[in-house]
């Protein structure tokens, strides 16, 4: 089973860009989510985990906002990316390595995963590094 293409960025537009699928679906919830936030992992949290499931700890490190417009991310041939940079906090101690990030509904704590995916090279981060992405770089595949 799939979804046709033009549908797969339909859904994708009303998740990262709020923008009605006619007929279907809208974003008039009474109070709906102006932002989604962006972890980083060490590992791949799966499907059945949460935003905090293998999050990095880095001293320094919060999720980072990001708006559901389309400055916030651009939606086209079935993904959605990070329109501009993203940039976390810089690392005062610590040194995990970054494999993945995720897309979820808090700035903190165990909320809902929506989307999570592999970078695209492993990330190691140490003292004075502040891991940053460049427009783009966050891809989210609809399929």
């Amino acid at each position: 089973m799939s979804k046709g293409d033009a549908f797969e960025n339909d859904l994708l537009r009303l998740i990262f860009n709020a923008v009605a699928i006619a007929n279907i679906a809208d974003n008039a919830a009474a109070s709906p989510d102006t932002n989604f936030f962006i972890s980083l992992h060490t590992a791949d949290p799966g499907e059945a985990g949460d935003q905090t499931t293998n999050e990095t700890s880095y001293t320094g490190y919060v999720r980072i906002a990001i708006i559901r417009t389309s400055a916030g991310w651009t939606v086209s041939t079935n993904q959605a990316v990070n329109a501009s940079t993203v940039t976390f906090g810089l690392c005062t101690a610590g040194t995990p390595t970054l494999t993945h990030f995720a897309v979820g509904r808090l700035l903190s704590g165990a909320g809902k995963l929506l989307y999570s995916g592999a970078l695209t090279a492993p990330l190691a981060v140490t003292n004075g590094i502040s891991p940053s992405f460049a427009p783009g770089a966050l891809v989210i595949t609809e399929d």
